[in-house]
């Protein structure tokens, strides 16, 4: 079966610190995160498209609004779990997974990057 992987990506800024961690980063400090979306379908629209890469920008700027320019300590879930790029990561997916799984398109991934050396990826497959 074929599968088509898109992506988008796009950045936000946003302040955290890890509590407990034994380091620097147990201080407030921030980053301009640069977010990617990874989407895959089997099959194509009418149109020959998976998703109107419009669409991936829209919902991935709107997921991401509630962080961009906050410190993520304050902001649910982050007021209870640490803000790590591990758990950033998750909490998008989630929330991506919410706003475009159907029958044809699935989120994939999403990657996460704090510096442009330091990354993660998550996903449930």
């Amino acid at each position: 079966m074929p599968c088509y992987e898109l992506s988008i990506e796009t950045h936000f800024s946003a302040a955290h610190q890890l509590r407990g961690y034994p380091g620097d980063c147990a201080r407030l400090h921030g980053h301009n995160w640069h977010v990617k979306l990874f989407v895959e379908c089997h099959e194509l629209d009418e149109l020959g498209l998976a998703i109107d890469y419009k669409i991936l920008k829209k919902e991935l700027k709107s997921a991401l609004e509630p962080w961009d320019h906050y410190n993520l300590n304050d902001i649910p879930p982050f007021d209870s779990i640490n803000p790590s790029s591990e758990n950033v990561a998750r909490e998008l997916f989630i929330s991506m997974t919410q706003r475009l799984n159907n029958e044809r398109i699935k989120v994939s991934c999403i990657e996460i990057a704090e510096t442009c050396t330091a990354k993660v990826r998550y996903s449930e497959s």
